[in-house]
């Protein structure tokens, strides 16, 4: 395994004279101002190419440019041919290709399959400038364009397909991507340190088939790595019987083995030790239980047909993510196996600081003129202040990309990229739009003992209770969000990231900082759910944390004179939610007067643990030996639908569904008018459009919608109020 390298003490490849490009250019006739005959490493994206650190393939390329490597860029090019492929010649080194910040199928279609017709990453926020699982088809066309050139793939859509995994949009296990896109390696989560890393061993002549060591990586082989000791999958984590993971603070090789060392000799830790004088003995370092070995799971061939398989194949996986003690994983797909090294080892504060300094110009490449681009619209004047997330949310994939250790920047790099904007973003209005993350309120925070955060496999830090190691003193933040409002030229700093407010009550200081002076109005959190069902299976806490962080949130905003809302955000048919969950869920909404306007179904993406749980209909969340429990969930179109409706129970669109729904259930009692209800009884002009027996309702031309449905709407529009965020104003959730 290759050992941990600092990201920036290798030599330049060209040399300390290599100066940085105004933007990486995406033609020759860039590359002829630059005095470029070639470029090293082309990147393919399926996003427009904007120059700011919120945009991967920009971080990659000014990463790459950093060590000396000339870098192009071919963003969303004509798939349907290998001859948009070939704009900027062939590259020295490799091509390397994502899809973009969103992987392309969630970018294209909707939770429902519907396709969409825009795209943020877009000039102009149109639709269809990427195709469908465009790490596959870029990857492709790259090889017809230069045959002997290595491809590397990578990007949240390749990371996040690394092993076997369930395809929502198909309905089936399909083999790692790989495969199918016939690249040379898969680097996975944040690639800064692998690939450059593999940029200059390819540039030292080291052919790309000996790269087989690197940590983040995934590449195809036929047999093991030689020296390396096998593990059957099974016999960790049983198939119908998972071993309960060890206590990941009594011992060097916690987590990683049944019993440690010390239990195995029958050495009782709780008395002092008998220390006899000996001689001192050199000994050379012991090896780690996990180092140099690797976990078999079940095949391609098993898991595709075998739910139970695939369920513990998914466990497994999520057992070896964390860098200080994950161990290789190899998965056979016929006569060859895909083979993951363990992730790599997360930034430095010094190497964020690196990153996120490196010459952005923070603004879209000059080839797209005035056009808008909504996702930069959205983000050109929010800082990004870490990653990682330790919350371990079973419907998010932030740990498997990005993993549970947070990665902070320093204060003053934070400031530095304030000042940035406000000098370079044009329009800047002294307003910074998000100072956060993946969570905003986890900078800084690590685990307080460096041997338990190298060798726990705890899913979650805070789930289902905080653990006692991590540190919850949100000061850094504090303190941080002081010198942010302090800067010449900032007239306010928000806050739009979500708060994890099970965290944030811990440190009341920081709730009032964040409510008083980081708040517009409105501040978004995520309880998801409110029944323990649901809440089981996304490993989220109860509504206990939610009512007091509120609480605290009210009261801070009474005494800092501002009127000021909670926003709470709900998933609707997420894996564990039966029919009666989301009717408890509707009446805890209606009776706090929350109508919400855009709600969110689950969507399965690929290799998220509720996704598992989706597909297998089994609690791999626990144990599965002895665990018989049948997990309910929301497949079919209708019942998705229902549960989509109940979370907009004030829309009189849904009421036909919800009271058939509620009959059925036996909760005739919730329709009507009393203050218990949940809808409306069905009235005269509902009775009077309904068809007669053997008819059909017509389909109005002007607007393609059920007359039902458009005369209910159209009354609704004339008789109520503003919905929507003004909802909330109303709200006394």
């Amino acid at each position: 395994m290759s050992a941990e390298r600092g990201l920036f003490s290798y030599p330049k490849y060209r040399g300390d004279n290599f100066k940085p490009a105004p933007f990486l250019p995406m033609s020759k006739a860039e590359m002829a101002k630059l005095g470029w005959d070639c470029c090293d490493i082309i990147l393919v994206v399926g996003d427009a190419y904007v120059d700011h650190p919120s945009f991967g393939m920009a971080v990659v390329g000014r990463m790459l440019e950093s060590q000396g490597f000339r870098v192009g860029i071919i963003a969303q090019p004509d798939w349907n041919s290998k001859d948009d492929f070939m704009r900027l010649g062939k590259p020295k080194l490799f091509f390397g290709v994502s899809a973009g910040n969103m992987d392309s199928m969630i970018n294209r279609y909707t939770a429902d399959k519907k396709l969409r017709h825009d795209d943020a990453y877009t000039p102009g926020n149109e639709g269809g400038k990427r195709p469908d699982r465009a790490v596959i088809v870029y990857s492709q066309r790259c090889k017809e364009a230069f045959k002997d050139v290595p491809v590397i793939i990578g990007g949240i859509e390749a990371s996040l397909r690394r092993i076997a995994h369930y395809d929502y949009w198909q309905e089936k296990v399909r083999r790692s991507i790989i495969f199918d896109a016939k690249a040379e390696l898969l680097i996975y989560g944040n690639a800064e340190r692998p690939l450059v890393e593999v940029a200059h061993r390819l540039a030292a002549g080291e052919p790309i088939s000996t790269l087989q060591d690197i940590r983040g990586t995934a590449v195809i082989r036929k047999e093991p790595l030689p020296e390396w000791r096998g593990v059957d999958s099974t016999a960790i984590d049983k198939v119908g019987k998972i071993d309960p993971i060890p206590n990941p603070y009594g011992a060097d090789d916690v987590g990683c083995s049944s019993y440690s060392e010390f239990a195995q000799a029958g050495i009782d830790l709780s008395k002092p030790a008998e220390v006899e004088a000996k001689p001192v003995l050199v000994q050379p370092p012991r090896q780690k239980p996990w180092e140099k070995t690797y976990v078999k799971l079940p095949a391609f061939e098993q898991v595709s047909v075998n739910k139970p398989l695939y369920a513990h194949a998914s466990r497994i996986l999520h057992q070896e993510t964390n860098p200080g003690c994950a161990r290789a994983i190899m998965q056979r797909h016929g006569d060859r196996s895909v083979w993951l090294n363990p992730p790599a080892f997360p930034l430095t504060t010094e190497e964020m600081d690196g990153v996120f300094g490196l010459p952005y110009q923070r603004v879209p490449h000059p080839v797209y003129g005035k056009a808008k681009i909504p996702a930069y619209d959205m983000i050109k004047t929010s800082v990004n202040i870490m990653r990682g997330c330790f919350g371990g949310c079973s419907f998010c994939s932030i740990t498997e990309h990005e993993g549970r250790i947070i990665q902070s920047r320093s204060k003053e790099s934070i400031l530095r990229e304030i000042e940035e904007i406000r000098d370079k973003v044009p329009g800047f209005t002294g307003v910074i739009s998000d100072l956060g993350g993946p969570t905003a309120n986890m900078y800084r925070l690590r685990c307080k003992n460096p041997k338990a955060e190298q060798t726990c496999r705890r899913p979650s830090c805070v789930y289902p209770t905080i653990c006692e190691h991590m540190d919850t003193d949100q000061s850094p933040t504090v303190d941080l969000y002081r010198s942010a409002r302090k800067v010449p030229g900032v007239k306010k700093v928000l806050v739009a990231s979500g708060v994890r407010y099970d965290l944030a009550v811990e440190d009341p200081n920081y709730v009032r900082e964040l409510v008083q002076h980081h708040v517009g109005g409105y501040l978004k959190i995520a309880p998801e759910h409110t029944e323990e069902g649901p809440l089981s299976k996304m490993m989220k806490p109860g509504m206990g944390a939610y009512d007091k962080f509120k609480a605290m949130f009210d009261k801070y905003s009474r005494e800092a004179g501002k009127e000021q809302y909670l926003i709470p955000y709900f998933i609707s048919a997420h894996p564990g939610t039966t029919d009666l969950d989301m009717v408890n869920l509707a009446l805890w909404l209606k009776e706090r007067d929350f109508r919400l306007d855009q709600v969110q179904n689950f969507y399965p993406s690929p290799m998220a643990n509720a996704t598992t749980i989706y597909h297998t209909e089994l609690n791999s969340l626990k144990n599965l030996k002895g665990n018989t429990e049948k997990v309910a969930v929301a497949k079919g179109e209708r019942q998705r639908r229902l549960h989509k409706a109940l979370l907009r129970y004030h829309d009189p669109a849904g009421w036909p569904m919800i009271r058939e729904a509620l009959l059925k259930m036996g909760l005739g009692k919730l329709i009507g008018k009393g203050k218990g209800c949940l809808v409306p009884e069905e009235t005269r002009d509902e009775k009077n459009l309904k068809p007669k027996a053997g008819g059909k309702i017509a389909v109005t031309k002007h607007t393609g919608m059920n007359p039902v449905k458009e005369a209910l709407i159209r009354k609704q529009q004339q008789t109520s109020k503003s919905s929507g965020q003004a909802s909330y104003k109303k709200g006394k959730g």
